[in-house]
């Protein structure tokens, strides 16, 4: 009796400034104990590369992978991977979409959505100048949340946050439905769910249609002394608008995880702004110990000449 071998593995690189290497490599090989893992740093050979685990990858990083069969964004955000020149054609890309990471980001949304709700920065700066400051606290249902952005990531805040009590509006290119949440779709909605905001969300992606979305008209769109958040990119908002409307108190704060450029350069008005909280770039990361199953089962795929599963679709960039 003949026993059915599978295919070897290959040889999967990775590469990223922000992830330990050791902490992927341990957590991949307990679930392909024959996957041979190298830091790109590392790579001898590139024509034994069949995967890539990648977050922003160097120019030209692709270049001679002529054997690569998967491309893996260790994130959610596929934006830098999507405008490059050198990637491998008709090779998939496939994004973490690890329960792990949605919890994360509702996580860090709930606390931003809280600590304007509850006028937290009021009182940081209260204590900072030795005031005993009383602000009596608004009910949450007085206050109105719009999510821009329903993905799996936006629609998972979007439901921690009616959860809480608030009213949430949500926004997003094509319809959606969650439970409590008033959803809206299409441009012709967006202006309207920006302007009935307290607090705005941003939890779009980054494609050619979002880029500057969040242009000086619409930041102005907000109402006066509203709040904003900005899970998404950079990228998506005019930030020498968001400072100037942060300067003048159109828009009252700001907690600000993503920004044009990252690391945001010492000079950015930003830092300074009593108004602003400022984190670097960390709302929801993916997580080695729960997202090396789904990573591990997709390389089992495509091993096996099979499509993965979480393909995303350059044309749309996400």
């Amino acid at each position: 009796m003949t026993t059915l071998q599978s295919p070897p593995l290959g040889a999967l690189a990775f590469y990223s400034d922000f992830d330990d290497f050791e902490t992927w490599k341990r957590a991949l090989q307990a679930q392909l104990p024959d996957l041979k893992i190298v830091h790109a740093s590392a790579i001898e050979n590139p024509k034994e590369i069949s995967y890539a685990l990648v977050w922003k990858p160097p120019a030209r990083f692709f270049d001679r992978m002529e054997n690569l069969r998967l491309i893996v964004n260790l994130g959610a955000g596929v934006d830098s991977l999507v405008k490059r020149d050198d990637l491998p054609a008709g090779i998939p890309i496939t994004r973490i979409t690890d329960p792990q990471m949605a919890r994360m980001m509702a996580g860090y949304v709930l606390f931003s959505v809280l600590r304007h709700a509850r006028d937290i920065p009021f009182f940081e700066q209260a204590q900072r100048l030795g005031k005993w400051a009383y602000k009596h606290p608004r009910s949450p249902d007085e206050i109105t949340v719009s999510v821009l952005g329903l993905g799996q990531l936006g629609s998972k805040a979007a439901y921690e946050l009616q959860r809480q009590g608030f009213r949430v509006l949500g926004w997003s290119r094509s319809p959606a439905q969650i439970e409590n949440v008033e959803c809206h779709a299409g441009m012709q909605a967006l202006d309207s769910v920006i302007g009935q905001a307290d607090i705005l969300v941003l939890m779009l992606p980054h494609t050619p249609q979002t880029a500057n979305l969040l242009n000086r008209e619409r930041l102005e769109k907000m109402r006066p002394g509203a709040s904003f958040v900005n899970v998404a990119r950079g990228s998506l908002v005019d930030q020498a608008a968001l400072v100037d409307l942060l300067k003048s108190g159109h828009i009252g704060g700001a907690t600000l995880d993503v920004f044009e450029r990252e690391p945001l350069p010492a000079e950015d008005p930003l830092w300074g702004m009593p108004n602003v909280l400022i984190t670097p770039h960390l709302a929801s990361v993916a997580i080695p110990s729960s997202s090396a199953t789904q990573i591990a089962a997709n390389i089992r795929s495509v091993s096996a000449g099979k499509p993965p599963d979480n393909l995303i679709d350059p044309s749309r960039g996400y």
